[in-house]
């Protein structure tokens, strides 16, 4: 009945937006549409899509925990050094989990929650 499902990311600043998700993380543009003032980008890492919706409009409270992008790295600690060197706030640093990965949390550029994750050998 369902195919497959992603999160679509509401921003103010496509740019700025891209700037960490494609810069920062490594995701790459698979599809760009704009028309009236609107525009939408899809993004892809590994089999994960995400999709960025630029509408200021709809933007009238701050991003909240209740929605977080889960992202892996290969060396939690390093991911997350990388970014903080970039300007992204980092808001829990690098922890070894009860269940074996070393987990942090960030901020993307509107405040979205990002999980960065390392799986332990």
């Amino acid at each position: 009945m369902f195919a497959t499902a992603f999160p679509i990311i509401t921003t103010a600043n496509l740019q700025q937006s891209l700037g960490f998700y494609q810069d920062l993380l490594g995701f790459t543009e698979t599809y760009r549409f704009a028309e009236d003032g609107q525009s939408y980008v899809s993004l892809k890492l590994g089999d994960a899509t995400v999709g960025i919706g630029e509408n200021p409009a709809e933007l009238t409270s701050a991003p909240t925990a209740q929605f977080q992008l889960c992202v892996y790295a290969d060396d939690c600690d390093e991911a997350v050094e990388h970014l903080r060197e970039h300007g992204v706030e980092v808001l829990a640093e690098p922890a070894l989990q009860p269940w074996g990965e070393r987990m942090a949390l960030v901020a993307d550029p509107d405040g979205y929650h990002v999980v960065i994750m390392s799986k332990q050998s």
